[in-house]
């Protein structure tokens, strides 16, 4: 009872707040067999208030202090400072008082009581609930009403721990219910009565508990044996004073004059009786009679009388019931007194003090009434104990069977006939007193010695001021006016009898000794009498007696005394004698033991000394010794390596000077070579002239023509055989190309059909078999024709046009680029221009909004803040960056950047060219019978169409590098180009004459048959070519491509040249033969071959078929390169085959949600693998353009140091010297390893927020890596855990919340910044959870990231304050969803006609405004109504998608939101009758439609989404239902997620549109109404209106990151140069 009663006051610290009797009981053995309690007035208004410097009832404390208890944990308890009831008098904790230690003795005393632990919890839970309830915040409603704070989550908890509704308990604790004649409705109440309805609503919750514990304890001490004897203790509050006095002190006091009345007459009654019964002489004794005070407060027409009249009166205050007081008693009472200086107090005279009351508060406390409607809240509760605490109180009421009239016309009769609390505490005192009158009393009085509660200290003052107002002066005046103190005569002779010597002594008439004994001693004989069987003292005497006695005991006990002392002192000193000696005698031989003891020890010291000091020196000789060794062996190494340093110094510069001087050498040898060269080949050419000449005069000869044409003709005999074995090895090469072909269409119909995946892989190794059988035959043939392989002398010229050829290409390329781009910024100034005018539209419609916010929230001085933070910043949404699946996880890449790195187009990172791609919106979302291949070929089309735009600007980059290698690198790459036309050796070309002959029939066949031939085979490799082509994607396939058409025509050009050959050289013969035949008679050809013609047509044709060759060659090569190709896709498509049969066999062990997940989580990772592919291939080609910028810078270098101008064609010319080249300083780039850590200064923390988050637009973040700015920031937390600077941590995380923080504040408006600043939020709070080292947070961890984790620090606090920051963010990012909704929800949901012929109109029903006409009715504000609402939500949800919102928490914004569509919509149509009818309803139910269809495609079926959306569903489907008697159990089954009101409300409005329907009738409405009255939740859904400011509670799972920390890359658009990556 201390713990749930007392409480600590300004003068006690266990002061007991209520009165109480106990009365023990006794049966005949005078043995305890029971007990009871009564209580009297709990002080329940220290519940809600205290005073300085005082404390609320121990419980509340002993509860927070163990609040960290587990069981406990369910009641969120902190600290009491944080708690409104606890916190007002400043006095958490008290020395005295360990409430640790009494909430254990207080359990234990509650199980030794029997009520068990499931009992406690509920009684602590409930006294939680009181607390928690101090700290719920009303605030200022509309229209004189007040509401709970939005976002005041305490609200929830209060209902929790009653276990009743928070909808009902937030509504009721505002509202009240007011009964009138025959209707009822609700009323606001203002803020100041709501919180005296929440503080009355806890006392009353406290006073029930209180009331049932007192009654456990009664039953549990309660006994059924008859009752012989009992004793009561009656602990009551004392007289008390204050410096303000309310109605508990004024009911104390009242009890005190009681109490001391009865003392009084108990006293004086006493007094009296035993005067009469010893029968002496006595007179009247006057005392104090405090009658007049008790009836001036309890008599007709009281105090109290007049309070409870006012308490009647309808209109009754305060002041009205104080002016009654004034007029009642004023001056006509000498107990009361009216102040001089205040019109609202009174003065009562008590026995103790007077005492001014303050009449503020006297009648609500009165009162104590509790309104009903939350006490029927309370009786809803789902926990049976707080049920039936409050069910009890309701069975005193009335019932409620009664009508309304009958209730209306005795609803005041019953409050009159309701006890008021002065009332009831009359009753009870006299009932107390009654039982005190018939009992034998006894007092017990405590006085306090001191206010300071100190121990040892008495204050005189105060004592008496206590004794005074507990009425003991009064006593003990009345006690001293007749005898107070009185003795039997047996005892005062046994007590007194050592005052007269034994002489005196009468034994056998104690009566007569005694008179002897008093008149020897008390001379006045008025100071006593004597009675028949005591003698009576006045005051004073007894203690004079006292004395004398005292003095006569302390006499005899001195020479008691003197003599036992003596003899103990002399039989002391005899036993010290005898011990001295024996002493002595003990200690002398001691000492002298001692004494040899100590020579003994000093000898052996000395010896013990001497050995160590020789063995310490000898310890010491030998560390120097070997320090003086080991300092000569340092200085003399370090003397010797300073010796080896500057020899090999010495030794290297030689070696330098060597190489030098031998690099000059061999420059100046080459150059003499060159020049020696070129000497001789002028002194050749000279000599091959002549050659020539004569050559040429050698071939006019007959016989040389002869001899040449015999070697002719075998020659074209040994070319018809090379000619028909290349017609074989074409036709073999287009039966592999037709086997490739079909392999190609095998692959396409693999890719094609999922289902046959499984079945073809055996049919894939079975090809991959064939291919490599191809590829051996093909390797035999390269090998066979390797001896044909020819030098590349021939084709330098080649080169050279080339070489020429590419620039101009190279230059056609930049200007194509340049022009891309000013195209590109055309269209990103048209772009920013259409987003400027949207904005400014935006921003106008956001000025309406902020009007209307304005005019109806302009007293709430927060919101007037936020109103002016969004006047100053407006924030307004633009056109957004949506980023498709592709970019959604992405890792830079480190690239290491050479001098040469001025390249225009490059990727370098996040935020350039490559990755400012805009993927096609709109794409159609089909749904298939198989959810797994339809997702697959989804995202298959999907992945293509985004790679498309990227691989435009990709391609022209690579296929620039790639010429750019390709001219410059001619030592490496091999170029396919076209010869100049064959020269003979005297300058000119050969050509077909004029003259033509017809061939032989045989010839014409071979050349017909070779032309099919050549068409076929060039027909095939053109079709396989663009089969490779339409399937190719990829940069190195179309080079190849490329170069194997060039090679094509150049092979067809040079077929052509042969076949123009050979037809010369048969007219040449033919026209020789002729010649000959004609004019020689036949004679031999050589005649015709003086000049040595056809010796050079021989050489001609020589080379010739020696190019051709070299061309089948390479055609061969390029062929294998074809095969390896095709073979690696083969391969790659194997690895898709498997990677989609493990995903199909997973599809079918998945859920459809976890389905689309997995599909989209592989189908990113594989485009993240095919994005860091594409990037390696741009790294190589800049590697390879800076490497041969580096070879032409260092030739140029080199030709200028000549004293020559740098001629490009030469320096290609002259090889590169790998001597030479090894002379030439190459700066290299080593593979760094990062730990994933940013080390940053102090001062540039400030640089670091502003470049993060200040300066971070939505549009730039939407193209870097999701919550990049999270990540940076927890590198560089990284950085400060590994170098353990606690301030530095701390600095930054106080920076980064608080940055985020104000960026909220600043654009709180605007959806892309919120929904940022939240998405960093949550992936900061989950990489503090990730690396904090903590299990629960590592299962999903690499060895990487595991080793990655912070190691000297624990956030875990930071972590909570990140988490308090994202519910914050959270909540505002809900706000401004809803109001960009709000508009477009009415005319969308409810007013939007999708359905065309449909649209009726109600008769005698007007729209809300003006009358429509039907072209108004179809104006483009309603038509696009819910298209609007649709983008809107769709904008909603790719902006989420854009910045990675976590999927949890897409699911709770959704939710929400489809929560406050619902509401708004379902309130509108209960407030609009003109909506309520069948057509209306299936308007609507289409309109519902849209909304399920966008959560199904977006698979966010598990958010709960379409569970809010029930209501107005139901709504919908109870406008269309048919409405008989017979539907009225369908209808109760289908509307059960819409209140009894709104079924109601609804039915009533229904109003039918044509004269085919009726109106509901009101029987079918009573029916609807008493089958719902059988619903469980009837009585406990009463609303009709749903709540648009209700929200669900969010959290935060933890969502792990599979992005490394060293592979995260710093872009260039940050601005981030000042961190240093580790």
């Amino acid at each position: 009872m201390e713990s749930i009663g007392n409480a600590k006051t300004i003068r006690n610290d266990n002061s007991s707040r209520f009165g109480k009797y106990i009365q023990i009981d006794f049966n005949t053995k005078w043995h305890i067999i029971g007990a009871n309690m009564r209580t009297y007035l709990l002080e329940k208004s220290r519940v809600v208030f205290q005073a300085p410097e005082e404390r609320n009832y121990h419980i509340f404390y002993q509860l927070c202090s163990a609040g960290d208890n587990e069981e406990l944990a369910h009641l969120k308890l902190s600290h009491q400072d944080t708690f409104l009831y606890t916190n007002q008098g400043d006095c958490p904790t008290v020395d005295s008082i360990d409430d640790n230690k009494q909430m254990q003795e207080l359990k234990e005393s509650f199980l030794l009581l029997g009520i068990g632990s499931k009992h406690q919890l509920l009684i602590f839970q409930t006294f939680a609930a009181v607390l928690h309830m101090g700290n719920l915040e009303i605030v200022d409603g509309e229209n004189d009403t007040s509401l709970i704070k939005k976002g005041d989550d305490t609200i929830n908890t209060v209902a929790e721990l009653l276990g009743v509704d928070t909808e009902l308990l937030r509504g009721w604790l505002c509202n009240r219910k007011i009964v009138t004649h025959g209707e009822t409705f609700v009323k606001g109440l203002k803020k100041a009565e709501a919180m005296f309805a929440r503080d009355a609503l806890a006392k009353h919750v406290y006073g029930r508990v209180f009331d049932w514990i007192v009654t456990q304890i009664n039953c549990e001490l309660k006994c059924t044996a008859k009752r012989q004897r009992f004793t009561g203790v009656l602990d009551i509050y004392g007289f008390e004073t204050f410096e303000i006095n309310s109605f508990e002190q004024f009911c104390i006091n009242y009890a005190n004059e009681k109490l001391q009345q009865q003392f009084n007459m108990h006293v004086f009654k006493l007094e009296q009786e035993e005067y009469v019964k010893e029968k002496i002489q006595w007179s009247f004794i006057d005392f104090y009679d405090n009658q007049p005070c008790i009836n001036l407060i309890e008599a007709k027409l009281g105090l109290l009388d007049l309070l409870d009249e006012e308490c009647r009166m309808p209109k009754g205050s305060d002041n009205s019931w104080c002016e009654k007081l004034y007029k009642s008693h004023d001056g006509k009472s000498k107990h009361f007194m009216k102040p001089r200086l205040s019109n609202t107090a009174f003065i009562v005279h008590h026995f103790a003090d007077n005492v001014q009351y303050e009449v503020s508060g006297f009648l609500e406390k009165n009162r104590d009434t509790v309104i009903d409607e939350h006490l029927a809240v309370l009786r809803t509760s789902k926990f049976s104990w707080v049920k039936e605490l409050f069910e009890q109180e309701a069975e005193v009421k009335p019932s409620k069977g009664k009508s309304a009239s009958q209730s209306s016309k005795t609803g005041s009769s019953q409050k009159s006939r309701k006890n008021t609390v002065g009332s009831q505490f009359r009753g009870s005192l006299s009932a107390l007193m009654e039982v005190l009158n018939k009992t034998t009393p006894h007092y017990v009085r405590c006085i306090k010695p001191n206010d300071d509660k100190e121990a040892f200290v008495f204050e005189p003052k105060r004592a008496i001021q206590q004794l005074r107002a507990c009425g003991v002066l009064e006593t003990i005046r009345i006690s001293a006016a007749g005898y107070p103190s009185r003795w039997t005569y047996q005892e005062f002779f046994n007590r007194y009898r050592a005052l007269i010597s034994s002489k005196k002594i009468n034994w056998k008439d104690m009566k007569l000794t005694c008179e002897s004994i008093l008149q020897s001693l008390i001379k006045d004989p008025d100071k006593y009498q004597f009675g028949n069987t005591k003698i009576f003292f006045r005051a004073g005497q007894v203690a004079y007696m006292e004395k004398l006695r005292t003095d006569r005991l302390k006499a005899c006990g001195v020479m008691i005394q003197k003599h036992v002392r003596g003899f103990l002192q002399r039989r002391r000193y005899r036993r010290l004698k005898a011990a001295t000696i024996i002493m002595q005698k003990f200690i002398r031989g001691f000492n002298a033991r001692r004494q040899l003891r100590f020579l003994k020890r000093t000898k052996a010291a000395v010896t013990v000394q001497r050995i160590w000091r020789g063995f310490y020196q000898q310890q010491k000789h030998r560390r120097l010794r070997k320090l003086v060794i080991g300092l000569q062996s340092c200085v003399r190494g370090l003397y010797a390596r300073r010796r080896y340093t500057v020899m090999l110094r010495n030794h290297k510069a030689i070696v330098i000077q060597r190489n030098v001087r031998m690099w000059l050498a061999r420059k100046k040898y080459m150059k003499v070579r060159r020049g020696v060269i070129l000497l001789q080949c002028h002194v050749r050419r000279r000599a091959a002239k002549k050659v020539l000449k004569k050559l040429k005069i050698e071939a006019r000869s007959i016989d040389h023509v002869k001899k040449i044409q015999v070697g002719l003709e075998n020659k074209v005999f040994v070319l018809q055989q090379r000619i028909n074995e290349m017609n074989k090895e074409n036709g073999r090469l287009r039966i592999e190309v037709e086997s490739i072909s079909v392999l190609r269409s095998e692959l396409e119909v693999m890719k094609g059909n999922e289902e046959t995946v499984k079945f073809s892989s055996n049919k894939i190794v079975q090809l991959e078999e064939e291919l490599h059988v191809l590829k051996e035959s093909v390797e035999h043939e390269r090998k066979e024709k390797s001896d044909l392989v020819n030098k590349n002398e021939d084709l330098i010229s080649g080169y050279k046009q080339e070489i020429e050829r590419l620039k101009e290409e190279n230059a056609g390329l930049l200007l194509q680029l340049e022009a891309t781009k000013q195209q590109d910024l055309l269209n990103e100034d048209a772009e920013k221009q259409r987003s400027d005018a949207e904005v400014k539209e935006l921003a106008a419609e956001l000025e309406g909004e902020r009007s209307a916010y304005q005019n109806l929230l302009r007293k709430h001085a927060e919101m007037e803040q936020r109103l002016e933070d969004m006047q100053d910043h407006g924030l307004v949404s633009g056109r957004r960056h949506v980023r498709n699946s592709s970019d959604l996880s992405t890792i830079s890449i480190e690239t290491d950047i050479s001098e040469a790195s001025t390249i225009p187009v490059e990727d370098l990172g996040y935020g350039t060219a490559t990755r400012k791609v805009k993927p096609d919106a709109g794409l159609p979302v089909e749904r298939a019978s198989d959810a797994s291949e339809a997702i697959i070929l989804k995202l298959q089309a999907h992945v293509r169409e985004v790679n498309g735009e990227r691989q435009r600007l990709q391609d022209e980059i690579i296929l620039l590098n790639s010429k750019l290698g390709s001219t410059e690198n001619l030592s490496g790459v091999m170029v396919t180009i076209s010869p100049p036309s064959t020269t003979l050796p005297n300058g000119s070309r050969l050509s077909s004459g004029p003259e033509k002959h017809e061939m032989t029939a045989a010839e014409s066949l071979k050349i017909n048959d070779l032309e099919i031939e050549n068409s076929n085979l060039k027909q095939n490799l053109m079709h396989l070519r663009e089969c490779i082509a339409q399937e190719s994607q990829t940069e190195k396939d179309r080079v190849m491509l490329d170069q194997f058409g060039a090679m094509q025509s150049e092979l067809e050009r040079r077929r052509d040249e042969v076949i123009q050959l050979k037809s010369i050289l048969v007219d040449r013969q033919q026209g020789v033969s002729g010649v000959l035949r004609e004019q020689y008679g036949g004679a031999d050809s050589d005649l015709l071959n003086e000049d040595g013609e056809l010796e050079i047509a021989y050489r001609t044709m020589k080379d010739t078929n020696r190019l051709l060759e070299n061309q089948l060659q390479n055609e061969k090569t390029n062929f294998s390169k074809m095969e390896s190709d095709y073979r690696g896709e083969m391969t790659l498509l194997k690895k898709d085959n498997d990677r989609q049969q493990k995903l199909i066999s997973m599809h079918l062990r998945m859920t459809p949600g976890e389905k689309h997940a997995n599909q989209i989580q592989h189908e990113v990772q594989r485009l993240t693998e095919e994005n860091l592919d594409l990037n390696e291939k741009v790294e190589t080609q800049q590697d390879q353009i800076s490497k041969l910028r580096k070879q032409l810078k260092y030739y140029a270098k080199k030709l200028k140091a000549d004293g020559s101008e740098p001629n490009l064609d030469e320096i290609l010319k002259e090889p590169v010297d790998a001597a030479s080249a090894e002379g030439m300083p190459v700066v290299k780039h080593k593979e760094v390893e990062y730990l994933g850590m940013l080390e940053y200064r102090n001062d540039d923390e400030g640089l670091l927020m502003k470049s993060l988050f200040y300066d971070l637009r939505p549009k730039i973040a939407a193209q870097l890596l999701p919550g990049l700015p999270a990540y940076i920031v927890f590198m560089c937390i990284r950085h400060t855990d590994y170098v353990n600077n606690d301030e530095k941590v701390g600095s930054l995380l106080t920076s980064t919340i608080n940055t985020i923080k104000r960026i909220f504040k600043k654009r709180c408006d605007d959806l892309e910044y919120a929904i940022l600043m939240l998405a960093n939020n949550c992936r900061l709070l989950h990489n503090l959870k990730q690396y904090s080292g903590e299990k629960q947070f590592q299962h999903l961890n690499t060895p990487r990231q595991n080793e990655q984790c912070l190691r000297n620090f624990d956030l875990a606090e930071y972590r909570q304050v990140l988490s308090d920051n994202a519910v914050w963010i959270y909540q505002g990012v809900i706000r401004v969803i809803e109001e960009k909704v709000q508009a477009a929800i009415v005319p969308g949901m409810l007013e939007h006609e999708a359905i065309k012929g449909m649209s009726v109109t109600t008769p005698g029903v007007r729209r809300q405004g003006s009358v429509q006409s039907e072209n108004e009715a179809q104006s483009p504000s309603h038509v696009d109504a819910m298209e609007i609402l649709m983008k809107q939500i769709s904008n909603f949800f790719e902006v989420c998608k854009t910045y990675a919102v976590d999927p949890e928490l897409l699911n709770q914004i959704f939710r929400q939101l489809y929560y406050y569509i619902t509401a708004c919509a379902l309130n509108n149509l209960l407030l609009r009758k003109e909506l309520c009818h069948w057509s209306k309803g299936m308007q609507i139910r289409y309109n519902i439609s849209r909304l399920e269809c966008f959560i199904r495609d977006n698979n966010l079926q598990g958010c709960g989404a379409l569970e809010n959306l029930e209501p107005i569903i139901q709504a919908s489907q109870l406008l269309q239902a048919r409405k008989t008697d017979a539907d009225v159990q369908s209808i109760c089954d289908m509307c059960t997620k819409l209140t009894v009101p709104q079924i109601v409300k609804i039915l009533h409005l229904y109003t039918p549109v044509n004269e085919y329907e009726e109106r509901v009738p009101v029987s079918f409405i009573r029916k609807i109404q008493e089958q719902l009255k059988k619903r469980k939740e009837a009585e406990a859904s009463q609303n009709l209106l749903m709540d648009t400011k209700y929200t669900y509670s969010v959290r935060f799972p933890f969502n792990p990151s599979q992005v490394q920390l060293e592979q995260i890359a710093l872009p260039s658009c940050l601005d981030l140069t000042f961190l240093k990556r580790l």
